[in-house]
């Protein structure tokens, strides 16, 4: 049996750019034609083809737009300024070093033991309780990944497979909680809008919020904002929670918010949180951000607050 050759120049479809990158095709286009980025070429069908040393580049410039930069000020700029760019809050370059409680996490990716990382995030679990296990392992573990992705010390596929163990570990935490739901509620209804494909902030938020013994319902992603509506209603939901990355274009936020917020009755909160930019610059009445995952413990305890006051 012969063994398939990989391509000495391998190049990626729209599509497939798209799927590992968390850009948009439509944005990539309008890149293309605006800033000169990237520079696909064409396959045999006359599709766009793109170099993998770009594809390279544009998950540092997803990574940046994390961390808040402007894609017009950073996509035409060559691969070392956008390096040199990618500062943390703490003020250090992309790349920085791994915290010391996680640097076995990270061997075990390295190493494509993903048993044994799943075995030991359980033990975090068990350990941290599911709050303090997603904003002191997950989160900081997500920003190494994603960096080292960025940088290509890891390959798309070892990315994944580290996003699913986390997944089902979470996944399993939500289920075995102990913590008793809370008579007052709130029933917080999770999803995110049509044009936001990423789910992963979503099930941490779901974890901190089953861990202060609220009654979660997940829709998902990518949820029609009148069937948000619709289930908010059929399920007698208290809140709406929405989570938000930086890819999506601040109208589909704040238009949608505001889609939303006229469909709903001003008794149902909506919390918004992620890493959109639109969240901190736009503010839409009756819409309350979250500004990290240590926030939601505070709106939890004032909406406990506020439905007692009405009860007495």
């Amino acid at each position: 049996m012969n063994t398939p050759v990989l391509s000495e120049v391998p190049t990626l479809s729209i599509a497939a750019v798209e799927r590992d990158t968390g850009i948009g095709k439509d944005t990539l286009r309008v890149w293309e034609r605006r800033y000169g980025f990237p520079v696909p070429g064409r396959d045999a069908f006359g599709e766009r083809s793109y170099p993998f040393e770009q594809v390279e580049k544009l998950r540092v410039i997803r990574r940046l737009m994390d961390q808040g930069h402007r894609p017009g000020r950073i996509v035409s700029l060559p691969m070392e300024t956008l390096l040199t760019l990618g500062q943390a809050s703490e003020g250090e370059v992309l790349g920085g070093p791994i915290p010391e409680h996680l640097k076995v996490h990270f061997g075990l990716i390295k190493s494509h033991d993903s048993e044994a990382l799943q075995a030991l995030l359980t033990q975090d679990m068990t350990r941290e309780g599911l709050s303090d296990f997603v904003i002191e392992i997950v989160a900081p573990l997500l920003m190494c990944v994603g960096e080292a992705w960025a940088r290509g010390e890891l390959a798309i596929f070892e990315e994944h497979l580290f996003t699913e163990c986390v997944i089902r570990v979470m996944r399993l935490g939500i289920i075995t909680c102990t913590v008793p739901q809370h008579a007052l509620g709130p029933r917080v209804l999770l999803t995110t809008f049509p044009q936001e494909p990423h789910g992963l902030g979503l099930l941490m938020v779901e974890c901190v919020l089953v861990e202060q013994g609220c009654t979660c319902l997940s829709l998902g992603t990518q949820t029609p904002v009148l069937d948000i509506a619709f289930a908010a209603v059929a399920h007698r939901v208290d809140v709406v929670a929405l989570s938000f990355s930086s890819l999506i274009k601040p109208n589909d936020v704040v238009e949608g918010l505001q889609e939303l917020r006229r469909h709903l009755s001003d008794a149902v909160k909506v919390w918004a949180g992620g890493q959109a930019l639109a969240l901190r610059r736009r503010k839409v009445p009756q819409v309350d951000i979250l500004g990290g995952f240590s926030d939601i413990a505070f709106h939890v305890k004032r909406w406990r607050s506020a439905a007692l006051k009405l009860k007495a």
